[in-house]
């Protein structure tokens, strides 16, 4: 079996679900002493540091035998939860896929590029500069483990090696959480003089942020990411049936474009709340931000990029730039100095009941990899 297939179907056979995301969750310890062992195995020097308890990054350091440029290899190592999946932690290979929580999103990307840096350790080194191996926890919740990174770490260019299909993506959106709250008065639900319906009152902002949603689709587009978005997130409200309900609360996520502002989605809905207001002196209510994170780009011309397409045009693959609509930890990276570009495998069914990697591309994702390595650096 080829190294690369062997270290993934660890990986996905170890719980690593981001305990945040789902209480029980077993973090991200497991998988990162698995990671950890093969770094070490190939003669690499690794460090381990935790980004909360028990919930360590890994990173592995390969050093050239002369100055030159640092690259480094980034991803995360949690997953979401496994509610729907029947054996989530059973990597089964069927028509050239690989089967299993974590497959594409990200332990494929994080094996490749683990697989890789050791196939430069072991193939003589690095003539010239530095190697950053960095697998990092919680991207799927709060991002502690690349905050807590790019504290200690940085680099000349980055790849996040998060699934893209062997496309280069130099740019992802952004996201916003926001909580909106409306307030009734409880009354016994005969007496409708005496009470204020607060989920009525939801209903008439989910009617004013569907419309936002239609405006956000239908105005300005990113060549790369499309157009901003949001949607209704979870919903909590009421007491009993017999009960005016005397509070309503709603979260949603603004998805967000290169060159917004980083409250946009919470400036907007209380844009619609003061509206609402104005129409009926009964209504109530407030939106606060929970998080925000910013879109990401890099330019096409950055020395990383170039050098990466480079590379793939050299193994007769597709060198042209896209988007990814998700976010990632390139913006993490990005923001504390190192430019970072996407380039991962190909799969499908990430955070859903059947998510699967080929398996092909995971093979092929380490190789460019180990190429880019040795020509950036």
């Amino acid at each position: 079996m080829d190294s690369v297939i062997r270290l993934l179907r660890d990986l996905i056979a170890i719980d690593s679900v981001n305990p945040s995301l789902a209480p029980g969750g077993a973090g991200e310890a497991g998988v990162a002493g698995r990671i950890a062992a093969e770094l070490r195995a190939a003669g690499i020097d690794v460090e381990l540091a935790d980004a909360a308890p028990g919930r360590p990054n890994v990173v592995g350091v390969v050093e050239g035998r002369a100055p030159g440029r640092t690259l480094m290899l980034c991803g995360h190592t949690d997953t979401v939860g496994v509610d729907g999946m029947a054996a989530p932690f059973d990597p089964i290979e069927r028509d050239g896929r690989l089967h299993g929580r974590g497959s594409q999103d990200m332990k494929s990307g994080v094996a490749a590029m683990v697989d890789a840096a050791i196939a430069v350790a072991r193939g003589g080194g690095l003539a010239k500069g530095r190697l950053v191996v960095a697998a990092v926890a919680d991207e799927e919740h709060a991002s502690a483990g690349a905050d807590l990174l790019v504290t200690r770490h940085g680099a000349d260019g980055a790849v996040v090696t998060e699934p893209t299909d062997l496309r280069v993506a130099t740019a992802h959106k952004g996201f916003e959480w926001v909580e909106v709250e409306t307030r009734g008065r409880a009354a016994h639900g005969s007496r409708p003089a005496d009470g204020r319906d607060a989920i009525v009152h939801m209903g008439r902002v989910l009617g004013r942020l569907e419309a936002l949603d239609a405006a956000l689709q239908a105005g300005p587009r990113h060549p790369l990411l499309g157009g901003a978005s949001l949607h209704a997130s979870t919903i909590h409200g009421g007491q009993a049936h017999s009960i005016y309900p005397d509070r309503c609360l709603l979260r949603f996520e603004r998805r967000t474009l290169i060159g917004e502002r980083a409250d946009a989605g919470v400036t907007e809905v209380r844009t619609a709340l003061a509206a609402l207001g104005r129409e009926d002196a009964e209504f109530e209510a407030s939106a606060r931000q929970l998080m925000t994170r910013p879109p990401h780009e890099i330019a096409d011309e950055h020395p990383v990029c170039r050098a990466l397409m480079r590379v793939l045009r050299g193994r007769g693959l597709d060198a042209a730039p896209t988007g990814m609509s998700f976010w990632t930890d390139a913006a993490i990276l990005g923001r504390a100095g190192t430019p970072a570009v996407l380039f991962g495998p190909a799969g499908a069914g990430l955070h859903g009941p059947d998510e699967y990697v080929r398996i092909d591309s995971v093979q092929v994702c380490r190789d460019v990899l180990a190429d880019l390595v040795r020509a950036f650096c």
